[in-house]
Formats: structure tokens, C-alpha cells, sequence
């Protein structure tokens, strides 16, 4: 057996989730399970630890182009063949691409791991990147960019990062830009996964009906010919703290005015990283939250309003979005920041924090019940803090929020001075 295809258990982590295994290859590839035997099906990720942030302002773009390329041909696969090879075993292949991470997944019968592993594998180091169809993906790609254009509501997020993150790689679309993909060729592909795509930032997450030890034959047997490669991984940092924040205008031909806003926050290892979860559950997550009673039932300015945090590697940001009419844009607006005023002022009720960490709790369990949101879990989790983190270990973190802990976040990180903002107003 060659080295590449020798395997050397480094930590196998079952004290709070006997399921759980982990094991790195030798040629530095890790392989992380979660075993979950009553079900039949399988979710299985291919992980690099590569997004639109490790791009150049000129390549902005080629991680989300990649995803799309690796489905267009291999040296063993067509078009329709790669397409045909899961589907018709009832199951499905797909990929998606964040900031900071790419996944080629698939979901497949427990019987069927071995023809997701080949299929997954295959995209992944033989794709061929054909002139022919590089050119027809381009067009596709740029009607995806048009089409979020045309959307205010999905647009507005990618302008909102750019005011956040204005001269960091951070502010990057996903996407990229229409000049961008156009220019994009083979070498420049082929360069990418090179460069990005060593063994050392490679995990693969199963989560399913799956045996660990089998999954591990699998991928040694796959990917045997990645040797081990140095090259540590350097990122430029993100920004940690917001400075005195912007407002951007732009005008559409639309006829609902379209606003986000928000500032830095923590990062995914943060430990106030739960208290922000669950302050911003409070203000806007579901119908019960403070920014939906408040914007919409009590004052009827919008018919979507909301709050989301984004935890990256080493920052993080907090936002809030509503769609309302031209005209009450100023008062949407002057709510929001009575809302995040009111948790730095006043503690949260014990009844609302328990119905809070509650929605939490069980968003969290229900999301376990599908195995493709495990594997994605068990998939982030290795790339960021490199180690199983319970469902026990995070509901107890929940449980442990106090309001006091709440009104010492929100007055770190809800400084209206250090908000930006961006509206698309009608034209």
C-alpha cells in the first residue's frame, strides 16, 4: 500500500457523541462521520477551504464559476452522464459556495455511498473545463448575476458587504461580476484548484447510514494520488470593529424601497458568538420576534422584516433587512434602532428569553433530522474549529445566556454610529 493510501488515526471523538468519528489520512485529508442508524440515506460533502474572499479583486468570482464548471464534463463523465448518475438511483448531486468555504455534496441510498464517493470524486479531480462549455456556462452564470440584479431583496445583501467590508476581500460578491467571468479561462480554473485545493484543506463529512471505517477506504482509495503539500493557508484578516458607518442610496425601476442595514459582529469562535444568536432571534427571527410585532403588526410599514448574523472565521456581521414604501423608509428605519436601543436599556423578560431559547433549541433539533444539514454541520464545524461541537455542548451554551449578557452585547456591538446602511429606493 503506498503512503497516500495509508491511513493513521488522529483523534476519534466520542465522549459526548458515540456516532461521531474522525480520522486524518496521511497525505492530510480528513474524514469526519456521524453515523445515525435508524435512517437509510447517506449525505456525503467533498470540502475545500476556499471562497470568495481568498480572490483577487481580478479573479472575483472563478470559486462560484468553479462549482458550477465541475458538472460540465470529466474525463470519464459527460454533461448528461454526471447528471443521469445519482438521479437515477433516486438521488441528487449539487455544490455551493460561501465567503470562506466550497461543498460538492450528494445524497444518496446508504447502498449507493460507494457511486456518490466515485461521482463526487471524479468532478472534483478530473473535471476537463472544455472551451466549449466554459463559454455556455459563462452565459448561464451571468443570468444568474442578472437575475439576483432584478432582485432587490438578494441584491441589496451583496451591496450591503461591500459597505461593511469596503477594501477587503470580504465585500466580494460570491458571484463575482459579468467582466470577471467572461475573461475567466482553463488555466485559470486549473490554477485555482491547485493552488487552493490541497489535501491539507480538504475535509470530507458524511452524515447518514454510513460505517466510518468504510468511508475511510473510500476516500483513500479516491483520492490515493493527492500527496501531501505544504502550503499553509493566509488570509488577510477581516475587520473585527466597525468605524463610523456609511449610508449608499441606489436607485431601480422597482416600486418598494428596499433597506439593510447593520455592523461588524463576532466571529464563528467568538465566545459571546450565542448571546448574539440569541439577541438576534429576539429582534428578528419569526413572527414572534421584536422587529416583525413591531414594524409589521404594530405600525404596518413592511411586509418582510428581519434580522440574520453571518459568523465567519474571524469576524462576523450583523444585519437587519425590511421592504417597505418610499416614504416611510426614515421611520422603518427609526424603529429598528428603537428596537436594538430598548436591549441595551432594558433586560429581556425571563418569559420571553425562555420562549426564545426555546425557538433556538428546537430549530436546532428539527434542522438534525435532515442529514444533509448534519453533514454540512459536521463539514463546517472541522474547517473552522477543527473539532465536533455537540448539539448538547451548543443547547447548554443557549440555556446559559442571561438578559444581562444580552444588554452587554448589545450595547458592544449596537452603536448606531458605527451602522451602515443601504437603500434601493425606487427611481
Amino acid at each position: 500500500m503506498s503512503h497516500a493510501t495509508r491511513t493513521s488515526v488522529k483523534t476519534h471523538q466520542q465522549v459526548e457523541n458515540a456516532h461521531y468519528r474522525k480520522t486524518t489520512l496521511d497525505n492530510g485529508i480528513r474524514v469526519v462521520s456521524e453515523n445515525i442508524p435508524h435512517v437509510r440515506s447517506v449525505s456525503l460533502g467533498i470540502w475545500a477551504n476556499v471562497g470568495s474572499r481568498d480572490e483577487a479583486p481580478a479573479e472575483n468570482g472563478i470559486s462560484h464559476f468553479l462549482e458550477h464548471m465541475v458538472f460540465k464534463g470529466t474525463k470519464h463523465r459527460n454533461v448528461r452522464e454526471i447528471a443521469q448518475s445519482l438521479e437515477s438511483l433516486g438521488g441528487y448531486l449539487n455544490a455551493f459556495t460561501t465567503k470562506e468555504q466550497t461543498c460538492f455534496y450528494a445524497r444518496v441510498l446508504d447502498s449507493d455511498i460507494g457511486q456518490a464517493m466515485d461521482v463526487l470524486a471524479d468532478i472534483l479531480l478530473n473535471a476537463t473545463f472544455e472551451k466549449r462549455e466554459m463559454e455556455r456556462e459563462k452565459l448561464v452564470v451571468i443570468e444568474e448575476l442578472k437575475n439576483a440584479e432584478d432582485d432587490p431583496e438578494d441584491i441589496i445583501h451583496d451591496y450591503f458587504e461591500r459597505s461593511i467590508f469596503p477594501e477587503h476581500s470580504l465585500g466580494f460578491p460570491i458571484i463575482g461580476t459579468e467582466e470577471n467571468v467572461r475573461q475567466f479561462r482553463r488555466e485559470h480554473l486549473r490554477s485555482h484548484v491547485a493552488e487552493h485545493f490541497l489535501p491539507s484543506r480538504l475535509v470530507i463529512s458524511a452524515a447518514g447510514h454510513v460505517d466510518h471505517d468504510m468511508l475511510v477506504r473510500l476516500v483513500s482509495r479516491y483520492f490515493r494520488r493527492l500527496r501531501p503539500q505544504n502550503g499553509d493557508q493566509t488570509r488577510i484578516a477581516g475587520p473585527v470593529r466597525s468605524g463610523k458607518g456609511t449610508m449608499v442610496e441606489y436607485a431601480r425601476p422597482i416600486n418598494q424601497a428596499h433597506v439593510c442595514l447593520g455592523t461588524l459582529a463576532y466571529s464563528v469562535s467568538h465566545p459571546d458568538r450565542y448571546t448574539l444568536m440569541l439577541a438576534n432571534a429576539l429582534l428578528g427571527e419569526g413572527m414572534s420576534s421584536r422587529l416583525y410585532q413591531t414594524i409589521r403588526e404594530k405600525h404596518g410599514l413592511a411586509y418582510t422584516v428581519y434580522s440574520f448574523v453571518n459568523l465567519l472565521s474571524d469576524t462576523g456581521v450583523f444585519g437587519a433587512y425590511l421592504g417597505t414604501d418610499r416614504k416611510n423608509v426614515r421611520a422603518a428605519i427609526d424603529l429598528v434602532y428603537h428596537e436594538l436601543d430598548k436591549l441595551k436599556k432594558r433586560p429581556v423578560p425571563m418569559t420571553e428569553m425562555q420562549r426564545t431559547k426555546s425557538q433556538i433549541k428546537g430549530t436546532m433539533m428539527l434542522g438534525l433530522e435532515n442529514m444533509s444539514g448534519r453533514m454540512i454541520r459536521l463539514g463546517s464545524a472541522e474547517l473552522y474549529v477543527e473539532q465536533y461541537v455537540s448539539l448538547d455542548s451548543i443547547l447548554q451554551r443557549v440555556d446559559a445566556v442571561t438578559p444581562e449578557d444580552i444588554q452587554r452585547v448589545a450595547n458592544d456591538l449596537f452603536v448606531e454610529d458605527r451602522f451602515s446602511a443601504v437603500i434601493i429606493k425606487p427611481s
